[in-house]
């Protein structure tokens, strides 16, 4: 399955922004997604993803109460909802796709399809 994220933007300090990520055919039921993001100078970290069958959602410390993942099978489409953004959630951000464990639902290695990013500048 292909990935493409969208809806990146400039934003200023406290305000939200929906990032898409659109496949290209149904999301089956045994492909979790997640969503990371890259910083200027920084590692790629994990965001949150939303794991296949159950769709049980993991978050990140630093965006959890902030952040949420949702997922509209009709559309093959995996939201992330950002509220509250702060200038730290300045990056690039990207979705991917495993049929790894939910026990690694952080690593980004486990991750092996990923689509191009959606850069998010969050203005103090």
């Amino acid at each position: 399955v292909q990935l493409q994220a969208s809806g990146g933007g400039l934003v200023q300090a406290g305000g939200s922004l929906r990032l898409s990520c659109a496949a290209s055919r149904r999301i089956d039921s045994s492909l979790s997604i997640g969503w990371f993001r890259r910083a200027p100078g920084k590692e790629r970290e994990f965001v949150a993803t939303i794991r296949r069958s159950g769709g049980t959602r993991y978050y990140a410390d630093s965006v959890k109460g902030r952040f949420t993942i949702s997922k509209d099978a009709a559309k093959n489409t995996v939201y992330l909802q950002m509220n509250s953004l702060k200038p730290d959630d300045t990056a690039v951000y990207y979705c991917a796709s495993t049929y790894g464990p939910t026990s690694t639902y952080w690593d980004v290695d486990m991750y092996t399809n990923w689509g191009p990013g959606t850069l998010v500048t969050v203005s103090s």
